[in-house]
């Protein structure tokens, strides 16, 4: 049995304008949508997301970058240093998580193509300011001034100048490829596949989120491709909760065309025990919807202090949070 366009929303119209509304202008219906148009929507999400990972590579580091840091070529010490300042003026500012990773992969690009005058020092740090720049350009709303970036410990102060010459470069070295495909990008269409009612679907997605920013000061975090790191983290944000503490690998393996057990159990031990450090004393308990009745007083004067007082007691004896379709309960204990 089709769905038309036509019985989805003649409800929704007068009487005596739906046929016009409802038609092409010749006196022609409008296709109907089928279930075979929704399964084809669907294939094409699976085809798009095929085509992610098909093009990851092109916006990572190569395989031996992290050789560069193991012969100390590059400075590993100096790179965690630039990394932590960056989340810092992250957290600072508000931005995003993708913000940070962005300018942690502009870095990384960068550094893997081009070598700097200094392993460490000013010239790092200039890098950091301007990748954090270019970054906040493409995915903040609001960005501060050059100036105004440079915050949080900044050993090296640099004029908006320098900054945007820096900029030029780096958008050079990286050929103006700054759309970059992320673990962010499949992190969604993951937890969407694992949680089909997207009852815990948003905590899937920030859990996961978390545990990508914890990671990225790791130089061998690298060693995985985003969408390897985006299953890792789901696999170890839903550890968390118990109705999917027992998906592994293969599960996550069979979410998309070109995802590999293996490189995904090697991810997810890397990221685990960041995982662990920040995983919730508490978890979140949902409860069916359920609609709630208030009673009304049989009385008609009620002294004053007592019903301030009753008020009082029945606000902090419980609190409710309504979250998506179901009741986040939190009581006192919890906060």
């Amino acid at each position: 049995m089709s769905v038309s366009y036509s019985d989805c929303f003649s409800d929704l119209l007068c009487g005596e304008d739906s046929d016009t509304v409802l038609s092409n202008g010749g006196g022609e219906d409008l296709p109907e949508c089928s279930s075979s148009d929704i399964e084809s929507q669907f294939a094409d999400i699976d085809e798009s997301i095929a085509g992610l990972i098909e093009d990851e590579r092109n916006f990572v580091p190569g395989f031996d970058y992290i050789e560069k840091f193991q012969s100390q070529s590059l400075s590993a010490a100096a790179r965690d240093e630039s990394v932590a300042w960056i989340l810092k003026v992250q957290r600072h500012y508000g931005f995003q998580p993708l913000t940070a990773y962005l300018a942690v992969n502009y870095f990384d690009r960068f550094l893997y193509s081009r070598s700097l005058p200094q392993t460490n020092g000013w010239p790092l740090q200039l890098l950091s300011v301007a990748c954090l720049s270019l970054a906040a350009k493409m995915e903040e709303p609001l960005v501060p001034s050059l100036l105004d970036l440079q915050v949080e410990g900044a050993k090296y102060i640099f004029e908006p100048k320098t900054i945007q010459r820096m900029e030029f470069l780096v958008l050079r070295i990286l050929d103006w490829r700054l759309r970059s495909i992320t673990p962010f990008s499949f992190l969604s269409f993951f937890a969407a596949k694992l949680d089909s009612l997207g009852t815990f679907t948003a905590f899937l997605i920030s859990r996961a989120s978390q545990i990508i920013l914890s990671n990225i000061q790791e130089a061998s975090f690298h060693e995985y491709w985003p969408s390897c790191i985006a299953a890792a983290t789901i696999l170890c944000a839903a550890n968390d909760l118990p109705n999917f503490s027992l998906v592994n690998a293969e599960h996550a393996e069979s979410w998309c065309h070109g995802l590999h057990k293996d490189k995904i159990v090697g991810c997810y031990e890397l990221v685990q025990k960041y995982a662990i450090a920040l995983r919730p004393r508490r978890f979140p308990r949902v409860y069916p919807q359920v609609r709630v009745m208030t009673r009304t007083s049989s009385t008609t004067t009620v002294a004053s202090s007592d019903s301030s007082s009753s008020s009082s007691s029945s606000s902090t004896s419980y609190k409710r949070r309504k979250l998506n379709n179901s009741w986040w309960s939190v009581t006192d204990d919890d906060s």
